[in-house]
């Protein structure tokens, strides 16, 4: 499960999982709750006050599965917008929103793990992969719709990274960790 902010094609939370149950649903969503509400709440709080249908309230846009539905209900229904059901080529058909964003993120995990012939002997060896993925998504690879900037830098997420943006990240979290 990818979740991808559609303006900065930041990856705000991942959660990798073999199975969709409403308990993995809760958790993946509370990870977007853990890294995003104070912006999600100082919005509804300058919003809360104009009538419901005119409100500009962060909307999360998914896919039909009904489980995150009754996830994004539990944790952000007053807060925030869900538009739900929406498919993969809805502006094709006229429709206002889509979820390119993070289909197409999953699009680049699959071509790469094809590429993986040996697999990742363990779920955790798996699951350390798709954390190398989205900090290189986030921080290292620059992205084409973005004009060369990475999604961190149009989050305005200031790291000195320089040019050899990986290895400087790694320095920069082991300086931070002592």
């Amino acid at each position: 499960m990818n979740a991808v902010d559609s303006k900065t094609k930041f990856m705000l939370a991942h959660k990798f999982t073999d199975e969709r149950t409403k308990e993995f649903c809760v958790e993946f969503l509370s990870e977007i709750k853990r890294n995003c509400y104070e912006q999600i709440l100082e919005r509804f709080n300058k919003e809360k006050y104009k009538k419901v249908e005119e409100r500009k309230l962060f909307e999360f846009i998914c896919d039909g599965f009904a489980n995150y539905k009754s996830a994004f209900n539990k944790l952000f229904r007053r807060t925030a917008k869900l538009t739900f059901g929406v498919p993969i080529a809805c502006k094709k058909y006229g429709l206002k929103h889509n979820n390119n964003p993070v289909e197409r993120y999953n699009g680049k995990l699959d071509d790469r793990l094809k590429n993986i012939r040996s697999g990742f002997g363990s779920f955790e060896g798996a699951e350390a992969f798709m954390n190398l993925q989205r900090i290189t998504h986030n921080f290292v690879n620059p992205h084409q719709q973005l004009q060369g900037k990475t999604p961190a830098e149009m989050a305005e997420i200031s790291l000195p990274l320089g040019r050899n943006k990986l290895l400087n990240l790694i320095r920069f979290l082991a300086k931070s960790r002592r």
